[in-house]
C-alpha cells in the first residue's frame, strides 16, 4: 500500500506541476505563415492537404529534379537553377487554383447572400437558414454548409459550429457574414435582412468593377510570365550542348545563373505587384 499510495502522490504532483506550467494558448497558437498557407489550401479547395505535405512536395519535386538535371547535364548550376524551379512549382499551382477559386466565389456569395436573406425572411432560424444552403446554395458551396447543418444537429452549439463553419470556407466575405449571424444570435436584431441586401449589392458592384479590371490586365500579367519563362527554355535548350554546360560550370557561370535568376524573380513579383488588384484579408479569423 505504502508504495501505490507513493506513485498516486508522485502522479498527482506531476499533473499538478503540468497543469500550472503548461501554457494553453501557446500550445494552440498556430503560426501565421502556417495558417496563411492552410488557408491557401483550402481556398484552392485541397482542403485535407496539410501544409507541411505542401512543404514537403515541393522539397522532393525540388530535390528530384536536382538529381536528374544534374545527372544529364554535369553541372551543378544548370541543376540548382532547374531544381529551384521545380521546388516552387506546387506553390505555385496551388495560389493559381487559389485565385481562380476566389474569382470563381466572388459570383456566387451574393447569390448565398440572398438565399440566407429570403430564409431569414421567410422566417426560419439563422442554423436553418444556413443549412439549408446545403441543399439549395449554390453548387459549389453546398458541402461546406452541409457539415455545418450536420455539425449542429449532432452537438447544437452554433458558436463552434460557425468557427467551423469558417475554417472550412477561409473566406473574408464568409467572415462577415458568419460574424453578421453571429453578433445576431448573441445581442438580437431585426435589421439583419437589410443587412445582408446592402451586402450583396456592394459584393456584385465589386464583382463587376473588378472582373472589368482583371480584363484589362489579364494581358500585361501573361506578357510578365512569358518575359520570365522565355530565358530559362533557351537556358534548358542550351543544356542539352555539352559547350554550354561546360561553360555555365564555372563561378562565372554560376554567377550568370545567379544574377540572371534573382532578375527574373524581382522583375516578375514587382510586375505582378504593380498590377495586382487588393484582396480582401480575413481579419475576422
Amino acid at each position: 500500500m505504502g508504495v501505490v499510495a507513493g506513485l498516486l502522490l508522485g502522479a498527482g504532483l506531476v499533473l499538478v506541476m503540468w497543469a500550472v506550467t503548461s501554457d494553453p494558448a501557446a500550445a494552440r497558437h498556430t503560426p501565421r505563415w502556417q495558417q496563411s498557407l492552410a488557408d491557401l489550401l483550402v481556398q484552392a479547395g485541397a482542403p485535407a492537404v496539410r501544409p507541411a505535405a505542401l512543404l514537403g512536395t515541393s522539397a522532393g519535386a525540388a530535390a528530384l529534379v536536382g538529381l536528374v538535371v544534374a545527372g544529364l547535364t554535369r553541372a551543378p548550376a544548370i541543376a540548382a537553377c532547374f531544381a529551384l524551379m521545380a521546388g516552387y512549382a506546387p506553390m505555385a499551382l496551388v495560389r493559381t487554383r487559389a485565385r481562380r477559386r476566389r474569382a470563381a466565389m466572388r459570383g456566387l456569395w451574393p447569390d448565398v447572400v440572398d438565399h440566407l436573406a429570403s430564409a431569414i425572411r421567410a422566417g426560419l432560424s439563422l442554423p436553418e437558414a444556413l443549412g439549408q444552403l446545403g441543399d439549395r446554395g449554390p453548387e459549389e458551396l453546398r458541402a461546406p454548409f452541409a457539415a455545418f447543418a450536420e455539425d449542429y444537429r449532432v452537438t447544437g452549439r452554433f458558436a463552434e459550429c460557425l468557427d467551423a463553419l469558417k475554417g472550412r470556407l477561409a473566406d473574408p466575405v464568409a467572415d462577415r457574414i458568419v460574424e453578421a449571424l453571429r453578433l445576431t444570435r448573441d445581442v438580437g436584431g431585426t435589421d439583419l435582412g437589410r443587412q445582408l441586401r446592402t451586402l450583396a449589392g456592394f459584393l456584385r458592384a465589386d464583382e463587376r468593377t473588378r472582373g472589368e479590371l482583371e480584363a484589362r490586365q489579364s494581358w500585361s500579367v501573361n506578357a510578365a510570365r512569358l518575359a520570365v519563362a522565355a530565358p530559362w527554355v533557351v537556358l534548358a535548350l542550351l543544356a542539352t550542348r555539352p559547350e554550354a554546360t561546360r561553360a555555365y560550370d564555372t563561378p562565372t557561370g554560376a554567377l550568370v545563373l545567379a544574377a540572371g535568376g534573382a532578375s527574373s524573380v524581382v522583375a516578375y513579383h514587382l510586375m505582378l505587384r504593380i498590377g495586382r488588384l487588393p484582396e480582401d484579408a480575413r481579419v475576422l479569423r
